[in-house]
């Protein structure tokens, strides 16, 4: 297998350089086969040393992948700008995939903006504003945490980001929910680390499966305590009590929260799965609740954990605006805001338990209790995906999200009414009865 006149150079990196400037180019598609080792050095006229060397360049990278089968091919997804970004939706189209927020149901930043008066920052003084981290301890309600054990960060993927990377590797293996956030699977990837599937129910991850990752060597986990995305899932509190047991025999790995739906996402109460774990982060996120542009988020962990981060952020871009921490501060000490998210949080619920309910009467089963994203289990991505389009949806398919897991679509219920949400399961009911009869015969 050659890809004549598209892969070029005589040392490792420019081998890999030419593969990557193909994928940018989308010369390269995802999924396309790659020449194998052999081959391809044959091609060059190269050492199989030397393209072996490009090809795990690019595996770190997570452009490429190798499989016993199938062979080297070009990721699914290709950790690269451009690439496998935001769905595309026709004019005439209801949008139920992207995954965002109402902006109906978003304070106002730029009224926010106006209430603060922020004095100059300069160079030397604390990162994190202490105002911040306690109001933000507010919204934990968890004894373990402590202000002085929390930093700001730019986004819960920058926070989960640099926890991973203050204490893991390149080919550490971390256990993730399966399905899980195409964003950590793609983030764990890009770090060149490996994500391991943990099967989740709809109370969470299976003790079992993450009993069995962390015995076979998983460095560390990242649990999504509420509001699973892509699922909705909620751990309740007996899930976290098992989930606590299993770790409590791991005490050396790494437990990453992931509470993205703090705030207005979820009402649901946050059961922590921390047990004795010498290093653990708590990572919370306001963009979810208060705006995708705020980019503020704060990560609470041990002493170890937290130096480390501060440290690595310090040599970086130092800190995150304190024009935005203040903007934050007031958007959470702010009456006429909290009344807003509370608002949110509900509308939030209902639309997603309208869309639920439609689906149920129609006997179509879906996943998860809390968030504004619902996960459904069907026989063929692709073809529902397309068929609803065609029916004016444009829903996300769910190979992105999951690695074992059975096919799935999700659905994005925070602007849906209760009229769309009873037409959608009228449509998705009538494409899934031909697709199962198709598949049965």
């Amino acid at each position: 297998m050659t890809v004549d006149g598209v892969i070029a150079g005589s040392s490792a990196r420019e081998i890999a350089a030419s593969i990557e400037g193909a994928i940018r180019r989308e010369v390269l598609a995802p999924g396309d086969p790659l020449p194998s080792v052999r081959e391809l050095a044959g091609t060059l006229g190269v050492s199989p040393t030397t393209t072996a060397s490009a090809y795990r360049t690019l595996r770190e990278r997570a452009l490429i992948v190798t499989r016993k089968r199938s062979g080297v091919r070009v990721s699914e997804r290709p950790v690269l700008g451009g690439l496998g970004g935001a769905l595309y939706v026709p004019h005439d189209v209801v949008d139920v995939g992207s995954g965002n927020p109402d902006p109906q149901l978003l304070p106002s930043l730029v009224e926010g903006l106006h209430a603060i008066e922020p004095a100059p920052r300069l160079y030397g003084e604390a990162a994190s504003l202490p105002e911040l981290t306690r109001a933000m301890m507010r919204e934990f309600h968890d004894r373990r945490l402590n202000e002085h054990q929390t930093v700001v960060v730019a986004g819960g993927l920058d926070g989960i980001e640099r926890v991973l990377n203050a204490h893991l590797r390149p080919g550490d293996e971390v256990a993730v929910e399966d399905p899980c956030y195409a964003g950590t699977r793609d983030l764990i990837r890009s770090l060149g680390m490996v994500a391991r599937p943990v099967a989740i129910d709809n109370d969470g991850p299976d003790p079992d499966e993450l009993q069995q990752a962390l015995v076979s060597g998983c460095a560390a986990v990242v649990i999504t305590p509420r509001a699973q995305n892509p699922t909705g899932v909620t751990i309740d509190a007996r899930r976290a009590e098992e989930l606590r047991e299993v770790l409590a025999s791991f005490p050396d790995r790494l437990v990453v929260e992931d509470d993205h739906a703090a705030g207005g996402v979820s009402s649901a109460e946050r059961y922590t799965t921390i047990s004795t774990q010498k290093n653990w982060a708590l990572v919370t996120s306001m963009n979810k609740s208060y705006g995708p542009d705020l980019r503020v988020a704060c990560v609470t962990g041990d002493e170890e954990t937290i130096g480390r981060v501060e440290g690595r952020q310090s040599v970086g871009y130092g800190w995150v605006s304190t024009v935005l921490q203040h903007l934050a501060l007031h958007l959470l000490n702010d009456p006429s805001t909290q009344k807003l998210i509370a608002t949110a949080s509900s509308a939030y619920q209902v639309r997603r338990d309208a869309l639920v309910v439609a689906l149920a009467q129609g006997g179509v089963k879906s996943m998860g209790s809390t968030g504004f994203n619902v996960w459904i289990p069907v026989p063929e991505e692709d073809a529902v995906v397309k068929a609803l389009l065609d029916r004016g949806w444009a829903v996300r398919a769910g190979e992105p999200y999951r690695i074992n897991a059975r096919p799935g679509i999700r659905v994005t219920t925070s602007t849906l009414t209760a009229e769309q949400s009873a037409q959608f399961a009228d449509d998705l009911v009538s494409i899934l009865r031909p697709v199962s009869r198709r598949r049965m015969g």
